[in-house]
């Protein structure tokens, strides 16, 4: 089975956000949560939950991002 970038997703406490995701992306979202499940054994996970660690993920692995925040030109948390 194919390894996934991300793990099983930590039950934290909810923080409400509102946003629209177009309807392709909201079920490649479901898919993948779905996948997760089969993958990690663990019951599905609500699609919004993988928005955070998708994008901290990707974050972490761009190497761009990475290189203009050690020069200075992005902003620092």
């Amino acid at each position: 089975m194919a390894k996934l970038k991300l793990g099983p997703i930590a039950d934290d406490k909810p923080v409400k956000i509102a946003m629209e995701l177009p309807a392709s992306l909201h079920r490649d979202l479901v898919a993948y949560a779905e996948v997760l499940a089969r993958e990690t054994g663990q019951p599905a996970t609500d699609p919004v939950k993988l928005i955070v660690p998708m994008l901290e993920r990707f974050i972490a692995t761009d190497r761009e991002f990475a290189k203009a925040r050690r020069s200075g030109t992005a902003a620092s948390r």
